[in-house]
């Protein structure tokens, strides 16, 4: 099962780290295998909040999703994104940009900082909207009782993730422009680039989820119909089938799924540019790291793992807060990637075992049921 999953994974880690040795001997191995790990832990939450989207997916979406998914992932964000925001920061052609990648790092590297700021502001307010719609909503499953339960009753106020998004995105742009100021105003500008890009991430969000929202509610629809004639199945004898987003509503679900994506990347490559201003060996890390994110997210659909650890998500979604936090903070400060990565290994670590220890507990009430059920029966004999 793991060699079936991440067999693709593996092949590409060993072409990668090959490469990287005939590219740049055995100190491009080095930094080609610290990203792979920095992708790889920074993405660990988006592998499991991709699993609980992915899972309400027909197998021919899942397909989708692991296949063109994979070379919009690797190839999209991973090699022509940080081209393309140097190429629109710098107001070049995509051939300069590349060439500029290519042939001088260093003035590369100015410019993708110099762009950091609008990435920063667009991915930050994608992911606090996730994270917002999330904790205000009423779950049946609970994994932070005291502060989940005031803030699914706070979240029945209307739009209000979007009023705090908007405020924290108010904040951030003030709070840099005014520290921009302070340092000679320099980069004053970039407090408007800041809200303008943070409003287009949440535009994004609004259009791509809304969509998605809209099909999937068409989909319960649908199975409210279907319901009947499943129950009707199953009195004759046929096996119940479960239904699975497909068509329209799948090809949103999609959409959505790899603007997450998109947004899940920002951190890793940015993050890249304080280990190699090297296009090549950042393609070939954050490369083989987003195939382990892949592969990851396809066990933990067909393990089941989500179902059977229900903290999960929970903890994915607040590794997302904290990430997209973070990344608001970077606008200004600067973060050690390797802080980013253990927030969000923490918070899963954490959810992870909440969940073992919950399976735990149910498992020992059922044992003592059973057998005070079975005292009673042979005390009764």
């Amino acid at each position: 099962m793991v060699l079936k999953t991440f067999g693709w994974s593996f092949a590409v880690t060993a072409l990668g780290l090959v490469a990287a040795v005939f590219y740049g001997g055995w100190t491009a191995f080095g930094v080609v295998a610290i990203l792979s790990i920095l992708e790889i832990s920074l993405s660990f939450d988006n592998a499991v909040v991709n699993a609980g989207i992915l899972k309400k997916m027909n197998a021919f979406w899942q397909k989708i999703f692991l296949t063109i998914g994979i070379l919009i992932a690797v190839f999209g964000m991973r090699l022509v994104f940080p081209v393309v925001i140097v190429a629109v920061s710098a107001q070049l052609g995509p051939i300069e940009a590349v060439d500029l990648a290519l042939t001088d790092k260093d003035r590369y590297q100015e410019l993708v900082t110099d762009a950091h700021p609008s990435i920063a502001a667009f991915g930050g307010m994608f992911l606090l909207m996730i994270f917002l719609d999330f904790i205000f909503e009423d779950r049946d499953i609970k994994w932070l009782g005291w502060l989940e339960r005031p803030l699914a009753k706070l979240g029945k106020v209307d739009m209000l993730s979007v009023c705090i998004a908007l405020i924290v995105l108010l904040i951030s742009s003030i709070t840099f422009g005014a520290h921009a100021h302070q340092h000679g105003g320099t980069h004053a500008d970039k407090a408007e680039t800041v809200l303008l890009s943070g409003i287009a991430g949440l535009i994004t969000y609004m259009i791509v989820g809304g969509l998605s929202g809209y099909f999937e509610d068409k989909l319960e629809e649908e199975e409210e119909r279907e319901h009947e004639a499943e129950e009707q199945a199953v009195r004759e004898g046929k096996p119940k089938s479960a239904v699975k987003l497909a068509g329209k509503a799948a090809f949103f679900m999609f959409l959505y799924l790899e603007v997450l994506d998109a947004s899940f990347s920002f951190d890793g490559v940015i993050g890249a540019f304080a280990i190699t201003n090297d296009i090549v060996l950042m393609a070939l890390g954050l490369g083989i790291g987003a195939m382990y994110v892949r592969s990851l997210t396809v066990y933990l659909v067909r393990q089941g793992t989500l179902d059977d650890y229900v903290y999960l998500e929970h903890g994915a979604h607040y590794a997302i807060g904290a990430l997209a936090m973070i990344l608001l903070v970077t606008i200004q400060y600067e973060i050690n990637e390797i802080i980013t990565g253990l927030i969000g290994v923490v918070l899963i670590g954490a959810s992870f075992w909440s969940s073992v220890r919950r399976n735990r507990a149910i498992a020992a009430a059922e044992g003592k049921a059973g057998s005070d059920d079975k005292t009673e029966v042979s005390s009764g004999v």
